[in-house]
């Protein structure tokens, strides 16, 4: 079957339903833990800030990168959203991205869906924030060497524990499936610590404040949400002309034989973000990207505003 986009977005069938039901659970307490934390420490500035890094991480996982070997990868993001916005509200951003990744475009399963969302975006946010708050007070050499450091790790430690999961499943024995899915996530990590650093990077030069401790009270919140926009448009635009080449995951499925494992999900909406209306396959792409795009943003968005409002006693 077609797994294309999946890089380590586990589909349906390969885990088995007890380690399903144990990170849905594991993942359902620590996003709560983020929604409580959020709700008391959430900055009106990080408010729109969330929706522009919940879209833009979602435009630019559509675009794989290739990697040796045939195979290909693209960006997590977890460790910079987490730097940018913090731990707690990171997490969040990503467990949007994903939850919205397979509810509508067929990116991952939905039984195994607390798996990915402990994957991809909690177990990322933690180690990219536990590393960064230990040197952001450095200078900038050492603050982008932990970042690329941050990023690189958190895609090994995404495909530890999707190795872990799949063998507990009993899908592929352990000294098979730990090897082959480290070794491809070692080179796919590359890509994620580079496009971490020149994101970061850009974001030093244009909108320093975003990230020092001390925020301005006043800040041009309408300049640096139109720069994201643009960005997040322009990484959409380039979709199309995304490797071809199977992900990190698919690769090592089909190579250690439980790629018919793999179930299609139920939900077809906009299935390997493709609008089905549209015959040409380059430009129904970029309209889902686009689709995807706003729904993810705006939703995030009034989460988070929704988050910001404190409670009256």
């Amino acid at each position: 079957m077609n797994l294309s986009q999946t890089n380590l977005h586990v589909p349906d069938g390969f885990l088995s339903l007890t380690i399903s039901i144990v990170f849905w659970i594991v993942t359902a307490i620590i996003v709560s833990l983020a929604v409580k934390h959020s709700q008391e420490t959430l900055k009106q500035r990080q408010i729109p800030l969330m929706g522009i890094m919940a879209a833009f991480l979602f435009a630019a996982q559509m675009i794989n990168f290739p990697v040796a070997g045939g195979t290909s990868g693209h960006l997590l993001g977890g460790a910079l959203a987490a730097i940018i916005l913090g731990p707690w509200p990171g997490m969040l951003v990503m467990t949007s991205v994903i939850g919205l990744q397979a509810l509508l475009f067929q990116d991952g399963g939905l039984i195994v869906m607390g798996a990915n969302i402990f994957n991809m975006g909690l177990i990322t946010s933690a180690i990219g924030y536990g590393l960064y708050a230990i040197f952001q007070n450095k200078s900038r050499k050492i603050q982008l060497g932990t970042i690329a450091v941050a990023s690189w790790l958190s895609v090994i430690a995404s495909a530890l524990f999707t190795s872990l999961q799949l063998w507990l499943s009993g899908v592929s024995p352990a000294r098979i499936v730990f090897p082959a899915m480290l070794s491809v996530h070692t080179l796919i990590g590359i890509g994620e610590a580079l496009i971490s650093v020149a994101a970061f990077s850009f974001i030093l030069q244009v909108r320093p404040d975003l990230i020092k401790q001390t925020i301005p009270a006043k800040s041009n919140n309408l300049g640096w949400a139109a720069i994201g926009i643009l960005i997040t448009i322009a990484v959409v635009l380039l979709s199309p002309f995304a490797s071809a080449n199977p992900d990190g995951l698919e690769r090592v499925a089909d190579d250690l034989g439980f790629i018919e494992l793999a179930q299609n999900s139920p939900l077809t909406i906009f299935s390997d973000y493709l609008v089905p209306s549209i015959a040409n396959a380059g430009l129904s792409t970029i309209l889902a990207g686009v689709i995807g795009v706003m729904i993810i943003g705006v939703i995030t968005y009034l989460f988070a505003k929704k988050l910001s409002r404190k409670p009256t006693t």
